[in-house]
């Protein structure tokens, strides 16, 4: 049973868990309606209806960005992490702890390595992978910041619906590059080295001295507040995902991007809304949690997923409820091969996988090579800029790839070019030490990130014949790079041997080999010490974390897993989202085009249609806002303190009881005469509310507890089956309570939904329940002495409200609408 409060470790009292997390029997209480461990009924409790299989990079974006679209409050949102909690933001905002992606491995040594890091598939990668990082926010938490835009030729339609490039071009990539932190990127790296640098790279490209470097007239400009006239000199800048300075006075900047910050405070949203009722929470968070098999309804075409099994048990899916895989590309592909053998797509789960081509060179050179910067300039700081290129196959198909570049002013000799670059300073005594610094050289890496191309039937995810720890096939991961992809690097590489002439301006340099630098005479290329095929050149093929394309959408069936919205093609209600989707990879992290989806995925799932009024009705609350509405208020009193609160849930108002009565009110006053329609309904017999009609500004009166006022001042229509205090119709659902009882009761059954139509014109009060004429009253003006202007119809000068009672229970309401006679 999961801990109610924060646990304690050796060194760590872990709130943070606690507060941000539940237990996989917490998260199962909460959709459960009868027979609980605490002996109440919860009749209102809902089943979780969208299961995210994941909690990494886009788990988060998608659950955060979907609880906060979903503003009908209409779904209930369960995240499955197979790791915990971790950490709380990138690991490169915190002091530094050795924590970090640790190196490739083939087969899993069978314990995490550097705290959180497995790999769960075999593979004939020679290098192998580092794996997943088994952990809230994923590798989000642990990647390094490059986040370039897919070109228009990286992102062609076909093979990519065209529904997908146009809405991503239109909306969803500039909100990605707003959500973590491209839309600027020169707000983290600037000055005098930076400058020069990218000064002296745009006059080597502008002359063709870095072989296949796209022209920078050609490519497009995505940056914000670029200085007119230097559009191309900004098309160098690096594209990192970090947040520097503040997007707008009083918004903290975001430092480097990570998933888990944006799911740490939906969680907490989540329970802040709720009052801390879990039956209410609209997300959960549960880690250590690793999903099995997805458990469909039959082994035909089209299929439904209707039940999640997970290590710790089952989760079923309910009617109209979505199952979205979330997790890697390589473990998505796996659940998906296991989980829905015979469809007609299973042969092509797994078979587009696509990933990076990577390499690396570094040189050392004299401040004297770079151009342009002033000997006055003492700290060089650091750089960093982006080169895009295009390479021609014989097919005359360009492959894609970029150069990032970096660099640090260095005054002790080092190979480290990111030696400032992501790394905070967080005490004035380490920052006045830099600002007396004197850097005589210059460390400069370039790393070459290159697309493999699609469709290669010797790249593949499939089952491996091994069990895992949880009785379930292991992927087997096979990379074998074409002819093409192997062209491709070797015109990478010639790039970045080029990029690094450039800056050495014909002067003699050095090159990192191993572990040490070898002199280079000027004029001499990087490849003369550092030959493209050496080891420490290239990375291997698994190394760079951007596994994609194993569940590939399309708009063609016969050609791809996932259609235009993500969803599988013969499974009604499984999504993917992340790099799997990815069509072709292009040479970009994928984390700039995976938000983007991820946002576009959630923005479909959580679409709703507020509701409409009738013909000359307004509505007044349309499932989608409390705009309009106010709580009324009591004088702090010990035990009279609190009135309640309404919550908004599946697009109705549900009543939230307090210590004592309370009261919503609509702040618009009501016409002298009018309809009003709503519906209602309660989940138990004992819940009771009713509907004030006619009182006046809550306000205006003296009074402890407002909602009084309109007790005594107003009318209400009952809702309460049992009469109470002595059961008599003037106390029972669609009386005027206190005044005239119904001439019948049509009261559907608990749970369902009952529709009101009250008229009040002069002092004539009609209710109609259900279509069922109950009640005609009419009040003798005056008749009422102690409250003289009860019921009065409002007017310029006094006007009159109605409003929804807290009473007992959770009396819900939806589709209140007005209209004037």
């Amino acid at each position: 049973m999961t801990s109610p409060i924060p646990q304690k470790t050796d060194f760590s009292l872990d709130i943070l868990g606690r507060y941000s997390c539940n237990g996989f029997d917490e998260a199962m209480l909460s959709t459960q309606r009868t027979n609980r461990p605490d002996g109440i009924d919860r009749p209102d409790a809902r089943p979780f209806d969208v299961i995210i299989v994941g909690g990494g990079s886009f788990a988060g974006v998608l659950a955060q960005h979907l609880f906060v679209q979903d503003v009908a409050h209409e779904h209930r949102i369960l995240v499955l992490e197979a790791g915990r909690l971790a950490l709380p933001e990138h690991v490169q905002n915190l002091p530094v702890m050795g924590l970090g992606a640790p190196g490739p491995v083939t087969v899993d040594p069978g314990v995490l390595r550097a705290e959180v890091w497995g790999l769960p598939w075999r593979t004939d990668v020679p290098k192998g992978f580092p794996g997943l990082a088994y952990c809230l926010g994923g590798r989000s938490l642990f990647f390094g910041g490059w986040s370039p835009r897919l070109l228009a030729s990286e992102l062609a339609s076909p093979p990519w619906p065209g529904a997908v490039v146009s809405e991503l071009n239109a909306v969803y990539f500039d909100q990605a590059a707003d959500q973590i932190g491209t839309s600027l990127t020169n707000d983290f790296i600037s000055g005098p080295l930076h400058e020069a640098m990218r000064a002296q790279l745009k006059q080597g490209i502008d002359g063709n001295a870095v072989t296949d470097a796209i022209q920078l007239a050609l490519l497009p400009i995505h940056l914000e507040q670029v200085p007119v006239g230097q559009e191309n000199l900004f098309k160098l800048e690096a594209p990192l995902a970090v947040q520097a300075s503040a997007p707008r006075s009083g918004f903290f900047p975001f430092n480097k991007f990570s998933s888990i910050p944006i799911l740490i405070e939906t969680a907490r949203l989540a329970a802040n809304e709720s009052g801390a009722d879990d039956v209410k929470k609209r997300i959960m968070l549960v880690p250590d949690c690793h999903v099995k098999l997805l458990v469909t309804d039959s082994g035909g075409n089209p299929r439904r997923v209707v039940s999640v099994e997970t290590s710790k048990g089952t989760i079923a899916v309910p009617d109209g409820g979505v199952v979205i895989l979330a997790s890697g590309t390589i473990e998505s592909a796996r659940l998906a091969l296991t989980s829905l053998p015979g469809l007609p797509s299973a042969s092509r789960m797994g078979a587009n996988l696509m990933a990076h081509l990577r390499s690396n060179v570094t040189i050392r050179i004299p401040r004297s090579s770079i151009s342009g910067l002033a000997g006055s300039v003492q700290e060089l700081q650091a750089s960093a800029l982006f080169v895009k290129g295009r390479h021609a196959h014989s097919d005359n198909k360009f492959g894609h790839f970029h150069l990032q570049i970096t660099a640090a002013g260095l005054n002790i000799p080092s190979a480290d070019s990111e030696a400032e670059l992501f790394k905070k300073i967080p005490d004035v005594d380490t920052f006045e030490r830099f600002k007396h610094i004197t850097d005589e050289q210059v460390v400069i890496t370039v790393r070459g990130i290159g697309e493999l191309r699609p469709s290669n039937a010797n790249t593949r995810v499939m089952l491996a014949g091994e069990l895992d720890e949880f009785g379930m096939p292991r992927a087997f991961v096979s990379i074998q790079p074409s002819i093409d992809d192997n062209d491709l690097w070797s015109a990478m590489d010639t790039a970045s041997d080029d990029a690094a002439m450039v800056f050495a301006n014909n002067q003699a340099y050095e090159v990192l080999v191993g572990n040490s630098f070898v002199p280079v005479a000027a004029g001499q290329r990087p490849v003369t010490v550092l030959p493209f095929l050496n080891s420490s050149r290239r990375d291997g093929l698994g190394t760079t974390h951007h596994e994609a394309g194993t569940l590939a959408c399309g708009d063609d069936p016969g050609q791809s897993v996932t259609n235009a919205d993500l969803r599988f093609h013969e499974v009604l209600n499984l999504y993917a989202v992340g790099p799997a989707v990815f069509r072709t990879v292009g040479s970009p992290n994928p984390m700039l085009t995976g938000t983007a989806l991820a946002r576009r995925l959630a923005d479909k799932i959580s679409a709703f249609a507020p509701q409409a009024p009738d013909p000359g009705f307004t509505m007044l609350f349309d499932g989608t806002s409390m705009a309009g509405w106010q709580m009324s208020t009591i004088t702090n009193q010990p035990g009279r303190d609190n009135p309640g609160r309404f919550i908004l849930v599946g697009g109705a108002l549900e009543a939230m009881t307090g210590t004592d009565l309370g009261l919503l009110w609509h702040t618009v006053p009501t016409p002298m005469n009018f309809v009003l329609k709503l519906q209602w309904r309660t989940w138990t017999a004992n819940d009771n509310s009713g509907v004030f009609l006619r009182f006046p500004h809550p306000n205006t009166k003296a009074y402890n507890n407002t909602a009084f006022v309109a007790v005594d001042f107003g009318f209400e229509v009952q809702i309460d089956q049992l009469g109470r205090p002595d059961g008599l119709p003037v106390h029972k659902t669609g009386a005027i309570y206190s005044f005239a009882g119904p001439s019948s009761s049509p009261v559907k059954p608990l749970g369902e939904w009952n529709a009101y139509e009250i008229s009040v014109q002069g002092q004539q009060y009609k209710v109609r329940l259900n279509g069922v004429d109950v009640t005609d009253f009419t009040f003798a003006s005056g008749s009422d002495p102690a409250h003289p202007d009860r019921g009065l119809p409002g007017t310029t000068t006094a006007p009159r409200f109605i409003g929804l009672q807290i009473h007992t229970g959770r009396v819900a309401f939806r589709a209140i609408q007005i209209k004037a006679l």
